[in-house]
């Protein structure tokens, strides 16, 4: 396991700011048992929560030609035919995955091929699963065009507490299923959109583990 580049800044901001809590705690409650522990507890519990927020850990790649994976740890929380009036224009089955603080938050092309659209969209911060949020909050929109001539739509959205969307893809760019697509900081939701003919994989509120899980197959 490894920490992801985008939490270099803030973790070294975190631990200066433990280290130096930690020196006032030392000379103004070092008499006082109870409640100089009690902050100790409270710099280790928030140093090793921001550090393991950050984690990256190797894993095998879930490939195949047909499949299309998950791009993110989280929790399946809809699974619906919609209209997509972004890109698609038409009908599209969207698959929500909620990532929660301590969820791994780096993100994946779910499938290989070519990316023929990629842009960022500023908007609200409302909570993650609220029904607006795909179309409403800040996020980000990621096509990726398979082999086979179909695409797969994912779409990066901010919540209420994550407000940094971190997007590395371009248009014109390879896309190599389970490679870095980008990362959400502290908590957020990913929406993958297949078409309808594709064959869903996961059920409501299952656990799906990123680079891995099947989402659904062409």
């Amino acid at each position: 396991m490894t920490l992801h580049r985008e939490g270099f800044t803030i973790i070294a901001m975190t631990l200066g700011f433990a280290l130096g809590l930690f020196f006032m705690n030392l000379h103004l409650f070092s008499d006082i048992l109870i409640l100089f522990w009690l902050i100790n507890a409270f710099i280790i519990v928030m140093t090793v929560l921001v550090v393991q927020f950050f984690r990256v850990p190797k894993r095998l790649v879930q490939e195949g030609d047909d499949l299309i994976i998950s791009p993110a740890d989280g929790k399946v929380v809809a699974i619906e035919e919609i209209t997509e009036n972004e890109y698609f224009k038409g009908p599209a089955v969207q698959i929500s995955i909620f990532m929660s603080p301590l969820n791994v938050h780096a993100n994946w092309y779910p499938i290989g091929g070519e990316v023929t659209y990629a842009k960022y969209h500023p908007g609200k911060f409302l909570v993650a699963w609220h029904p607006k949020s795909s179309t409403e909050n800040e996020r980000t929109t990621i096509v990726v065009k398979h082999s086979s001539g179909k695409e797969i739509l994912t779409r990066q959205i901010a919540g209420a507490v994550a407000r940094r969307i971190v997007m590395y893809s371009t248009a014109g760019d390879k896309a190599e299923q389970g490679g870095e697509l980008g990362f959400i900081k502290f908590g957020s939701r990913l929406d993958v959109l297949v078409p309808v003919d594709a064959s869903i994989k996961v059920q409501l509120e299952q656990k799906v583990v990123g680079q891995q899980s099947i989402l659904a197959s062409f």
